[in-house]
């Protein structure tokens, strides 16, 4: 079995979660680094994902998606200027 290494590809910032996903009670470790390698999730279109790649260079604000091993989706967001990145559920946008 091959293992993929993530590789950071901007700061996270200082991390925070809103109580609707601390609620879930999962780790959010696994959606952490993949959004921090870029790895956008399966919950985006093809805008979204492009306007993220784009983000890397340009300083606006990171959207990831993801589904948790129960089916909810959350949202990873760093903002542009990278100094924070907030775990949340949709609904809480």
């Amino acid at each position: 079995m091959a293992y993929g290494i993530l590789t950071p590809k901007f700061p996270l910032g200082s991390i925070v979660a809103t109580p609707g996903v601390l609620s879930l009670g999962i780790d959010l470790r696994p959606f952490l680094r993949r959004h921090h390698a870029g790895d956008w999730g399966d919950g985006l279109c093809a805008e979204d994902r492009e306007a993220n790649d784009h983000a890397l260079h340009d300083g606006c604000r990171l959207l990831s998606c993801y589904r948790t091993g129960g089916g909810q989706r959350i949202y990873v967001i760093t903002e542009g200027d990278r100094s924070l990145t907030t775990v949340m559920l949709p609904e809480e946008y």
